[in-house]
């Protein structure tokens, strides 16, 4: 009895199982179905977007021709009427000019004629205004309107370049001599990066040869890349900190002593005679500043050579740089706090600013940001081309290559030895470090008061 009973209810498993399975392949096939039907469908709609789109832009592409053609003839048909128009103007005011020479004559033949009189001013009038018509005929016929035309039939840019051409006649000037100065020498330089010249003979190419020799057999530019970049990173950010600290804390002041200690900040980085009093401070000898109050106090007991020892000639770098570095920025972080609107810290203490370092944070550093921008990018640039703090106090070359920079190099190979284009490959690297450090400065200023 339970073996039948297991048979039966296997058999009716069995049974329900092929059914739900043949149920289960039939929504399947019907879904395959749907699917390669949509398939076909999707397929067919994109192949009859793509043609439809391509139908729009064709008969675009005519609209525009024909509206251009239609545009030709216009100004065609324009110029010739302008021109005609032009044409008898001439002859209208070459007419009139006789006549109003001759009732000028005979007005000063008898200046007591009120009619005569009144007859020249008439007519003069007359004469004006078809003088005023035929200015105004060579005013549409000239260079200047058929620009104007053009540009009112262009795109956006052109219209707005027309519109506001004054300002960029202003700034052509400046413009052209820094495309010339600026633009043109670092393309230049690329190109010779790439080629053996020497100013005597005609560059040779010689490919990516420069660069390999750089990174691969010039052991002296890795230690010029390494120190340029230890002193960028120490000096360049505490120099442009201690450059906003300061001018914060001078913003403070009264205005006399503000520009009194403006003018004592800014002093030495416009002073010529800076390395002398490091040299002096340093000085290898015993009467130097540095080993005299050393040796005064107990420290050592013999005077450090302290331009001599590769130990100690990069920090002393550093030093002076950063005493050097309060400059343009400085002003220009004076500048910018100066300009900040005063109410606006009013309206901030409404909102719920708290502090000075909120004040500063939320207020003061957004509305600044084109004078941090200034600051970085001069901070940056600065950092990064470190050769006359370097050459005056560690000589050049320096002990071992320990003061050696990126520009000590370029300026060994471009000034010294005119090995040019491995001089314009140095320069090369040296522009695309700044180029990605200004970038990295961007990103970071961005998040500015957020």
């Amino acid at each position: 009895m339970t073996v039948v009973l297991y048979l039966f209810f296997a058999a009716i498993f069995a049974i329900i199982a092929f059914k739900l399975n043949n149920v289960f392949l039939k929504n399947k096939k019907i879904k395959a179905a749907k699917k390669e039907a949509n398939k076909d469908k999707v397929q067919y709609t994109k192949a009859e977007l793509k043609q439809n789109r391509s139908e729009e832009k064709l008969a675009m592409r005519n609209a525009m021709q024909a509206k251009k053609l239609e545009w030709k003839e216009q100004d065609k048909a324009f110029d010739e009427q302008v021109k005609e128009n032009i044409a008898s103007l001439k002859e209208q005011v070459k007419e009139s000019k006789a006549i109003w020479k001759e009732k000028h004559a005979a007005y000063k033949a008898n200046p007591e004629d009120q009619e005569a009189f009144q007859e020249y001013l008439d007519y003069n009038k007359k004469h004006d205004r078809l003088v005023q018509k035929l200015r105004i005929e060579k005013n549409r016929g000239s260079l200047l309107y058929k620009i104007e035309r053009w540009s009112k039939r262009g795109g956006r840019l052109r219209r707005e370049i027309f519109v506001k051409r004054q300002y960029y006649y202003l700034v052509a000037p400046y413009t052209i001599l820094f495309f010339v100065f600026t633009v043109v020498p670092v393309i230049m330089s690329f190109v010779l990066s790439f080629t053996n010249f020497n100013l005597l003979e005609f560059p040779d190419f010689v490919g990516w040869e420069n660069y390999m020799r750089l990174f691969v057999d010039d052991e002296n530019f890795i230690i010029a890349i390494k120190n340029t970049l230890i002193l960028a990173v120490v000096t360049g950010p505490l120099g442009y900190l201690a450059s906003f600290v300061f001018a914060w804390l001078i913003n403070e002041l009264r205005p006399r002593l503000r520009s009194f200690m403006t003018l004592i900040f800014y002093a030495p980085s416009i002073s010529g005679s800076a390395y002398l009093v490091w040299k002096l401070i340093f000085s290898s000898d015993s009467y130097g500043y540095a080993n005299a109050y050393l040796i005064k106090f107990g420290i050592i007991n013999e005077p450090i050579q302290w331009l001599s020892n590769e130990t100690y000639i990069i920090w002393i770098i550093m030093i002076v740089q950063l005493w050097l570095s309060l400059g343009v920025s400085f002003l220009s972080f004076i500048a910018g706090l100066q300009g900040v609107d005063k109410t606006l810290y009013e309206a901030g203490a409404i909102d719920g600013i708290r502090n000075r370092w909120q004040e500063l944070w939320f207020i003061t550093l957004p509305q600044m940001k084109s004078q941090l921008m200034f600051g970085a990018v001069m901070q940056i640039t600065s950092s990064l081309s470190i050769a006359d703090v370097s050459i005056q106090m560690a000589g050049f070359p320096s002990v071992n290559y320990a003061g050696h920079t990126i520009i000590t190099h370029l300026m060994d190979y471009g000034s010294i030895r005119m090995e040019m284009g491995y001089a314009s490959a140095i320069a090369t690297i040296l522009f695309i470090i700044m180029i990605l450090a200004n970038a990295l400065i961007r990103k970071v200023l961005r998040r500015v008061g957020s």
